[in-house]
């Protein structure tokens, strides 16, 4: 498989416990022209993060010790020290496949998920796929609406020079609503593109980022309104000129 990388071939730190799919998963990987490096653990993926410096991470959720959902959130967490990209792509696999699971996993800030028993194909799929747009978000690192700017390359977002303290999936939002901040995105485009989801679901989780991230803005914003909540539709960024 040529997954559209100029040539380099993309690294990825595979976290699973289970050998036999640990071994499965590297063999093939290595023969469509990736770098696995294998970790057995949340712990020792974390020692391995800083200098394996991977382009993308598979992890599993149920691990021994830190949960692959908690692996999720520290590498997401970062810090000054961290060594790493908070930003690395992450896909999720998971026995329990259920939506609530799904959703958790999401929030935490893995990118896409795939369940098990999986398809090796699909698995490879939806990581080339990852990797590509994190590649591709680098042609335009950084969006400015007034007074706010979105980096994407850094994950960072600020409004005049003020840094906003947001999670992962807030700050998505944000991106997300910032390419075209004057467009309404529909729920349904947002659970997509932001979340993963690749049908309709019942649920609140664009609602409720929504909320937080317009409290977090308009703390920094001086008053000025963000995330216009437009009924029965969706979201846009910012509100209609009058």
């Amino acid at each position: 498989m040529s997954i559209g990388l100029g040539g380099v071939v993309p690294s990825v730190l595979l976290v699973e416990d289970d050998g036999p799919t640990r071994v499965f998963l590297s063999e093939n990987l290595i023969a469509d022209r990736f770098a696995p490096v294998s970790a057995t653990s949340a712990e020792e993926a974390i020692e391995m993060l800083a200098s394996a410096r991977p382009d993308a991470a598979v992890v599993d959720v149920g691990l021994p010790g830190m949960s692959g959902l908690d692996l999720v959130s520290r590498i997401r967490e970062g810090g000054a020290d961290a060594g790493w990209d908070t930003g690395l792509p992450i896909l999720l696999i998971s026995a329990d496949a259920g939506p609530f699971s799904v959703v958790r996993g999401i929030d935490r800030g893995a990118d896409d998920f795939v369940a098990k028993p999986f398809h090796y194909p699909e698995v490879l799929a939806r990581l080339g796929s990852m990797i590509r747009r994190s590649r591709g978000a680098t042609v335009r690192e950084e969006i400015r609406v007034g007074p706010l700017v979105v980096d994407r390359h850094s994950r960072r977002a600020s409004i005049g020079g003020r840094v906003l303290d947001l999670s992962a999936k807030e700050f998505a939002l944000l991106a997300a609503l910032a390419k075209d901040p004057t467009r309404v995105l529909t729920k349904g485009e947002l659970l997509r593109d932001v979340w993963g989801y690749r049908a309709a679901a019942r649920t609140r989780t664009v609602d409720s980022h929504a909320s937080r991230l317009r409290r977090k803005l308009a703390a920094q914003g001086g008053g000025e309104r963000w995330v216009v909540n437009v009924w029965g539709i969706g979201y846009r960024l910012l509100p209609e000129e009058s």
